[in-house]
């Protein structure tokens, strides 16, 4: 079985999380990145005009990606990471989701956090991926072990 863990980082601690585990499960890592970097003012989220609250209050926005070069087709299984934003995923994960074919594909979310958990953050994905086998995974610590976990979810 093939893997892949893609994820989204804006501040490099899901980045972290990430590399531990494709590490530990023999997975290939790719990197969701946005066309425009996110900059410390952005990711204000005590700001009400700051890019990420306006991309949140938006369930539409859809930030664009730097590429589209990620090889979807090559893998069986998609762990798809982020941080936690307003309790659910940054758009930009749809945006990913939705700018390939995931049908057939297990999808396994995790992500990072300062203290919310996974929230609807599974609902709020599925029609981005449609025919893909969602599974909602964990928040994982930036201190955790995620290799354990994510071997009993494969």
């Amino acid at each position: 079985m093939s893997t892949l863990v893609a994820y989204f980082s804006a501040t490099g601690t899901t980045a972290h999380v990430a590399q531990r585990l494709a590490k530990e499960i023999g997975a290939d890592l790719y990197e969701i990145a946005p066309k425009v970097k996110y900059t410390d003012a952005d990711l204000n989220w005590m700001d009400k005009n700051s890019r990420s609250t306006q991309e949140m209050r938006d369930r539409t926005s859809r930030p664009a990606l730097a590429d589209h070069d990620a090889d979807i087709a090559a893998y069986d299984t998609v762990f798809v990471g982020f941080p936690i934003w307003w309790y659910v995923a940054p758009t930009i994960v749809n945006s990913f989701l939705e700018a390939y074919d995931f049908t057939g594909k297990k999808v396994v979310l995790f992500a990072t956090s300062g203290g919310s958990g996974m929230g609807k953050t599974l609902a709020g994905l599925k029609d981005s991926a449609p025919g893909a086998q969602f599974v909602e995974g964990k928040v994982l610590g930036r201190g955790e072990d995620p290799g354990a976990w994510a071997k009993s979810v494969l």
